[in-house]
């Protein structure tokens, strides 16, 4: 399946792997590559710049695919080394760049003049004209339904979807609550020009995390999520566990005067403790209500491959039907 996302970055199908928090790491982006999809090392899971290099060496022991780096511009005022980082993105010879988080125009400069692609995570159309203005390539339109961060607009892919098609000249992929082939249709026949999963990933046999995050994802249904931070309007969608509900109890009754000082051991340093270890209980961590459609923990190019076939075959079949 050709399309400009597949065109853009150089990949067999309009599949692409998210950045996530100590999961994307080479193993799972090399594998999604290989898959013919676009996999994605989160560059901020690595402590260091060095580190990061590392993994990007690594990586290209795996697949001679192209893959991508994330690299997430956080808020606050703890700057990790983002020049160090882009440093070991452009030396490592990696051509795409997924950024998210605050605006990364600051970096634009010297992402393009090491001729590196660089897509945006945007929540809201406003925020994708603006990545579009300052020179990005694509946008990963991410809709209310994501798991992580979805903003503080609410807007589903339904209506997210059509609104980006509206306004955008660059092309852009549909992100948040999408795992399977139906999905990647519906994302086609609204604008978008591809498909970003990230819980999707975690539930497969390459995601590099413990077996109880992929059962934990698989059991879940699409209720089992849960908004949290919202009066820090630093809204978060994260998988219910007994500390998630002690972040709900706090937020319930401190209101908007909630501080992050108040939630902090529910959501520092989780990552580590669920992913690796395997302590479903340990805290917050990102899950989209796309859990509900996940029964399974396939490879990647099963998983990837299975879905160009489903996807070819609702496009030629199903919708043709309609067509007359």
């Amino acid at each position: 399946m050709k399309t400009r996302i597949t065109e853009l970055f150089g990949i067999q199908h309009p599949v692409l792997q998210g950045g996530m928090h100590f999961v994307g790491f080479a193993e799972l982006a090399a594998a999604v590559s290989n898959a013919g999809g676009l996999g994605t090392i989160t560059g901020l899971t690595q402590k260091s710049p060095s580190d990061l290099a590392n993994e990007i060496a690594k990586c290209k022991t795996l697949t001679d695919k192209p893959f991508a780096v994330n690299l997430t511009f956080l808020p606050g005022f703890a700057k990790p080394d983002y020049p160090g980082y882009i440093k070991a993105i452009i030396e490592g010879g990696v051509k795409i760049v997924e950024t998210a988080g605050r605006s990364p125009e600051e970096y634009m400069p010297m992402l393009k003049e090491a001729g590196i692609k660089v897509i945006h995570k945007c929540t809201s159309v406003r925020h994708a004209l603006k990545a579009e203005k300052i020179g990005c390539d694509a946008v990963s339109v991410d809709g209310f339904e994501c798991g992580g961060h979805p903003g503080e607009d609410d807007i589903p892919n339904m209506i997210l979807l059509p609104r980006a098609a509206q306004e955008l000249t660059i092309p852009f992929v549909a992100s948040g609550g999408i795992g399977n082939a139906q999905q990647l249709v519906a994302a086609l026949a609204l604008g978008a020009e591809g498909i970003n999963m990230g819980t999707r990933f975690i539930a497969t046999k390459e995601a590099p995390v413990h077996q109880n995050v992929k059962d934990a994802i698989v059991a879940a249904s699409e209720l089992d999520t849960q908004l949290i931070m919202r009066p820090l309007r630093n809204t978060e969608r994260v998988l219910k566990n007994a500390n998630v509900q002690k972040i709900v109890d706090i937020e319930q009754e401190k209101g908007m005067n909630t501080k992050i000082e108040d939630i902090i051991p529910y959501v520092a340093g989780v990552y580590p403790k669920v992913m690796t270890d395997g302590d479903m209980d340990a805290g917050a961590w990102s899950c989209g209500m796309v859990a509900g459609l996940i029964k399974d923990v396939p490879s990647c190019d099963a998983l990837i491959g299975e879905m160009m076939v489903e996807a070819k075959e609702i496009i030629e079949n199903r919708l043709a039907k309609f067509a007359n």
